[in-house]
């Protein structure tokens, strides 16, 4: 039966690789955060559910000896087996699964835990009771037993790994940190613009740098770099000697996580696009929030009171006037203030929307005032630029050359990204994720006269326990503006549903797709009649599905 020990090693280390590669992946997108790798765990019972049936055939084989119950388990166990293999096998995903070096760690660790869980208790077993153990039933039984244990256990394992190696991966994010600091010490005249919050915070960014760029060397965090490893990492691998300006985005989904952020960097000036109810469940509430995002200006406040002010000028603070949250919680007097409220110390007026894009007219607190012109639509996007009008023009840029800036903008990335593919328009928010930006989308979507206006969308997440009211909100809103409504994932858009039909939406308009594939097949078969305008509001990541 020595072949049937040697078939239980073989299949879980098959099935041990495929699972783990799976596990670690969800891991990956779950930023290596316990929290998130567990909410995910939550939703794959299936898988769980076979896992833990293993540990009950690992524990029955405990009371089964002989050929009968050793080949009845082993069979059990190959056909459990098989199916997790085969529902483990890699498959396209929405983002890849990176083998870094932390990801090669990892796996180290699991090799060295399948040891203490598989080898290591056999070995025991076998040498503290031999003569038991020379029945060769007995030997496979108690094989099986140990791999099927760790097979039980394999969604737990990267979780166990990932615990026993944070003090390495702290130790080595240290070393990187430390590096990025000293290159920051070696370039001293370098300008650090610190810019955070709950949205708008990657447009602005994308804005500033390029409106920057018509009188400065630029280097911007790319794309989602907006973590401390991911700025790390831009300052290490992309920080030249000749770079004057470093516009650095900040993200935060936990308490304090800014500072952390600010404690590398240092900025010289900081921009606060928003405050909102967004990342709640790792928040918990409205005040963590307001707290963390203002951790940006407060080390800019705290970085002007050490040096005396900034040797070009002051250290910049510059927030969102037209946000309710910012208003109401205005922690400093001296900041800027930009937006399309009265009394913002930058202020657009006259916004105008054409089938070219939009056109307004912003002043500058000296009473200087300037027309400008975009392809970009809607009122988000005015409210972006506005605010890197009012970084640019304080950090020295005139209005005829930020005229030039704001003509050549570009459509940030998934980030109501207007695509067109012959008669379709696709209005691209998949990186969106809040109520308010939500709300925006839809008002974007609304400006289209003359159309047929479609929404497909999997709902916001991590908003905590009022998930589910902003869910239902955003389908009353929807109903209100769209067409056509397709949902993706039936477990997780209830709640839009409930707040559709509520609405008096027409249900044979609504749809309900399990994949965002087949949402997407269907947003092109629906026959309209009409030139069709399709939202893609939101996109969740594999390890929500």
């Amino acid at each position: 039966m020595l072949i049937l020990g040697i078939l239980a090693v073989a299949m879980t280390a098959a099935m041990g690789v495929l699972g783990l590669r799976y596990y670690t992946h969800m891991l990956q997108l779950s930023s290596y955060q316990f929290q998130g790798y567990f909410r995910f765990l939550k939703s794959a019972k299936l898988k769980l559910a076979a896992h833990f049936g293993m540990l009950l055939l690992a524990f029955s084989a405990l009371f089964l000896t002989g050929v009968p119950g050793t080949i009845v388990i082993a069979v059990a166990f190959l056909i459990i087996y098989v199916g997790l293999m085969i529902s483990y096998r890699p498959k396209p995903a929405k983002k890849k699964f990176v083998v870094t070096d932390r990801v090669k760690r990892l796996f180290i660790t699991y090799g060295a835990l399948a040891a203490l869980l598989i080898v290591l208790p056999t070995a025991k077993m076998a040498l503290s009771n031999r003569d038991y153990y020379d029945s060769g039933f007995a030997a496979a039984g108690v094989l099986i037993v140990f791999c099927a244990v760790f097979a039980a256990l394999l969604p737990l394992i990267p979780a166990l790994a990932n615990l026993i190696n944070k003090p390495i991966e702290n130790r080595i994010n240290q070393w990187f940190i430390d590096d990025a600091k000293r290159i920051l010490r070696e370039h001293p005249g370098l300008r650090i613009i610190g810019i955070t919050g709950s949205f708008g915070k990657t447009s602005v960014k994308y804005y500033l740098t390029t409106l920057l760029s018509e009188g400065y060397r630029v280097l911007m965090t790319p794309e989602s770099f907006n973590t401390p490893m991911g700025i790390v990492r831009t300052i290490r691998e992309h920080l030249q000697p000749t770079h004057q300006i470093f516009v650095c985005e900040m993200g935060a989904r936990h308490l304090h996580d800014i500072k952390e952020i600010t404690d590398i960097v240092h900025p010289d000036d900081g921009i606060l696009t928003s405050i909102g109810h967004q990342h709640l469940e790792t928040f918990h509430s409205l005040d963590n929030i307001i707290s963390t995002k203002y951790e940006l200006l407060d080390a800019v406040d705290e970085k002007e009171k050490e040096e005396g002010g900034h040797k070009d000028g002051k250290h910049l603070k510059f927030v969102n006037g037209d946000n309710e949250i910012i208003r109401a919680n205005m922690k400093y007097k001296d900041a800027i203030t930009y937006g399309l409220s009265e009394g913002c110390d930058y202020r657009a007026t006259d916004i105008r929307v054409t089938g070219a894009g939009t056109t307004f007219t912003v002043t500058a607190p000296s009473g200087e005032s300037a027309q400008f012109s975009t392809k970009l639509v809607g009122r988000h996007n005015v409210e972006n630029i506005v605010g890197a009008i009012a970084a640019a023009h304080s950090f020295g840029i005139t209005m005829n050359k930020l005229k030039m800036g704001v003509r050549r903008l570009q459509s940030v990335p998934h980030r109501l990204e207007l695509v067109k593919h012959g008669n379709v328009s696709i209005l691209d928010d998949a990186y969106n994720s809040n109520p308010n930006g939500a709300k925006v989308a839809l008002e974007t979507l609304g400006l289209f006269e003359d159309t047929v206006k479609i929404l497909v969308t999997p709902g916001m997440v991590e908003l905590g326990e009022k998930e589910d009211e902003y869910n239902k909100e955003f389908g009353k809103q929807a109903a209100a503006v769209c067409d056509y409504i397709i949902l993706v994932g039936e477990k997780q858009t209830h709640a839009i549903k409930e707040g559709v039909l509520e609405a008096g939406f027409d249900p044979e308009r609504l749809f309900v797709k399990n994949a965002l594939q087949e949402a997407t097949a269907l947003m092109y078969e629906l026959d309209a009649g009409r030139e069709k305008v399709i939202l893609l509001e939101n996109d969740l990541p594999d390890n929500y599905a």
